[in-house]
């Protein structure tokens, strides 16, 4: 870079910023910008969060921006949604997303129908986020990724960051939208640390919703993913890459609405295409993929049919070696992709 005086000045320097800290950063920046925005959950007032996302907020906020919620999914799902429904704008966290279950009517037959069934005269922005998909060693009962089932229904928007810009431009993104969104996190990111540019470190920093990003460019075959397999897929790309495969890693970040031309454009480029998920494939989002793809102008450049790959078709088991072979691995992708290609 250089000034006007001709002085060499040297460029600004990006940051390594963890996922923990991505997401802290933009509640904080958001409910000092909008008096509407309050957080509330289990834990995440004065214990700093289950997982420290809401560090320091309740001190700096107080009670009535940062609230703790009894064990209750149900309930306090139900007064965010209320709360929505007056053009606050709530950010309801699950401790988990299994947990969300408990509160599956107040998403769907609530949050996400009440626009459409009130003719577009009730918004609801509000925004669900927390852990999602496998983590370690917690078994059955915390393990499931619910990117297939909050995709499926009309009327929400549902994101999936993987990086620490991914995590803070899409959440931000979410707070200040008019509708209900789902946040898909994911534990095993948190402490993560991705370089975050200077431009992600604006507080006006977004990242738009329904637009994926090409994370490496290729040109044998099309990697698409979304949330932690993102990484998987880097580095299977580069083992493949040593071998003279290059492939295309398509990064999602949002699962509704998807960004099928993005996709599309790339098949087109690479003529293969595999998928990559840690939920099961019954249903999956893969399978969207797939099913656009074929019904779509990109199925009459493929060269071969589409692979998916998937957590394993079963409740997750709570051994580590098992745990390790229900989840997508790096040599599950590369395996996928010399399938594909026929190598």
């Amino acid at each position: 870079l250089q000034s006007r005086r001709g002085i060499r000045l040297s460029a600004p320097a990006a940051v390594q910023v963890t996922v923990r800290d991505a997401l802290n950063q933009v509640m904080d920046e958001e409910l000092e910008r909008d008096e509407r925005v309050f957080l509330l959950g289990e834990e995440v007032a004065q214990y700093d969060g289950a997982y420290k996302i809401s560090r320091g907020l309740w001190k700096k906020y107080g009670d009535k921006r940062v609230i703790d919620t009894p064990i209750s999914e149900m309930g306090f799902t139900g007064i965010a949604v209320g709360a929505a429904m007056v053009w606050l704008r709530p950010v309801c966290e699950f401790m988990t997303f299994n947990f969300s279950m408990q509160a599956i009517d107040q998403v769907i037959n609530s949050a996400a129908k009440t626009c459409y069934m009130s003719a577009g005269s009730i918004a609801v922005p509000i925004v669900f986020r927390g852990p999602n998909g496998a983590s370690a060693g917690v078994a059955a009962q915390h393990s499931q990724c619910f990117a297939a089932w909050y995709g499926h229904c009309p009327g929400l928007k549902v994101v999936s960051p993987w990086s620490s810009e991914d995590a803070k431009g899409l959440l931000k993104a979410s707070i200040r939208d008019d509708n209900p969104v789902v946040v898909l996190e994911n534990e095993l990111l948190y402490g993560v640390p991705f370089e975050m540019s200077e431009q992600a470190q604006s507080k006006d920093f977004i990242v738009p919703i329904g637009k994926a990003k090409i994370e490496k460019q290729g040109t044998h075959v099309t990697l698409v993913s979304h949330s932690r397999p993102v990484g998987h897929c880097l580095e299977a790309a580069a083992v493949l890459s040593k071998e003279g495969v290059e492939c295309e890693v398509i990064n999602l970040r949002t699962i509704r609405p998807m960004d099928i031309e993005t996709v599309e454009a790339s098949v087109v480029k690479t003529n293969h295409l595999v998928t990559v998920e840690g939920g099961w494939p019954q249903f999956g989002v893969g399978a969207e993929i797939c099913a656009r793809i074929m019904e779509g102008p990109a199925f009459n450049y493929l060269d071969a049919p589409a692979v998916r790959v998937t957590g394993a078709d079963v409740p997750m088991p709570y051994a580590k070696i098992l745990e390790d072979n229900c989840i997508p691995q790096v040599k599950d992708i590369i395996f996928a992709v010399k399938k594909t290609l026929n190598i």
